[in-house]
């Protein structure tokens, strides 16, 4: 009587040893994640470089006018894992999209597989519904593909995708695309100032003394920057640094002290963009739920 009882609580422990001992060897057979490089990732060469290079430029375009961000992973295959599953890991991982906005989209095609998924973020479900991908792969990309024309497929589908993302109204993109630009020409800003700071202040503190050599350095420096950036704040704020700068640099060592806090530290740690050689390219934050389709060819 008691082994009976015992029984079904027996079969219950094994049953669930059983579930966690196949997770775990599921867990270590899944593929690792891709490092997305930019907007168009292809591990698999289906792409020329003048073709990847295109869809590139077209996603860089979609993001700086929408801000959504839509990218590309052509691999061979996503096994063990069902394409659906291989698509949402990397998208969570990736975490396309801005954050709060969730307007993300990954476009991943398995080749040897012949199966594609476009997965939507969170934001961009009501510009394209799990119908409109549906048929986005089943009418406009699975046509080419099965005719053995891929790059002209993905080129389709991802003017697809960019076309309804474009007809929704999102909010204005922020400092990402067009933000890293503006960042990075900063940054050159402040080299060019510092250069000319060092070389200017220099000759007009050898001709007309310390303290007038910096304030008429100050004075050509905080306008050149106005008027470069058209903001008079950041004149006076390179005005009034290039004074400070000019009055305690030494007459002999002025470059070689400044060499250290003001070159060295100030402006070599980047992390302005993604084209800058300094790493991957990653999403803003973007958010997803399962949303959008998948097919084959």
């Amino acid at each position: 009587m008691f082994r009976a009882l015992l029984l079904p609580w027996r079969l219950m422990l094994a049953a669930g040893l059983l579930a966690l001992l196949m997770g775990g060897v599921r867990a270590q057979d899944v593929q690792p994640l891709p490092q997305l490089a930019a907007h168009v990732t292809d591990t698999v060469g289906l792409l020329s470089v003048d073709r990847r290079e295109a869809i590139e430029a077209r996603l860089v375009a979609l993001e700086r006018e929408k801000g959504a961000q839509v990218a590309v992973l052509l691999v061979a295959s996503t096994q063990p894992e069902a394409i659906e599953e291989y698509a949402l890991r990397v998208a969570e991982a990736t975490r396309l999209g801005r954050q709060g906005v969730d307007d993300g989209v990954l476009f991943v095609v398995a080749r040897d597989d012949r199966r594609m998924r476009i997965e939507v973020g969170r934001g961009l479900e009501g510009a394209i519904p799990d119908a409109i991908a549906k048929r986005i792969i089943a009418d406009v990309v699975t046509p080419y593909f099965k005719a053995g024309d891929f790059p002209r497929g993905i080129e389709a589908g991802v003017d697809a995708i960019a076309a309804r993302v474009k007809g929704e109204p999102l909010p204005a993109p922020v400092v990402r695309g067009q933000g890293a630009d503006e960042a990075m020409g900063l940054e050159e800003l402040l080299v060019v100032g510092m250069i000319v700071t060092i070389v200017l202040g220099g000759i007009l503190r050898a001709i007309f003394g310390r303290l007038l050599g910096a304030a008429l350095a100050s004075g050509i420096v905080g306008f050149g920057a106005w008027t470069l950036t058209g903001v008079l704040l950041i004149g006076f704020a390179g005005g009034l640094l290039a004074f400070v700068f000019v009055l305690v640099m030494g007459a002999g060592g002025g470059t070689r002290h400044t060499g250290g806090p003001w070159m060295g530290g100030g402006m070599g740690g980047g992390g302005f963009g993604r084209d800058g050689g300094g790493g991957g390219w990653s999403g803003g934050g973007g958010g997803f739920g399962g949303g959008g389709a998948s097919g084959g060819w």
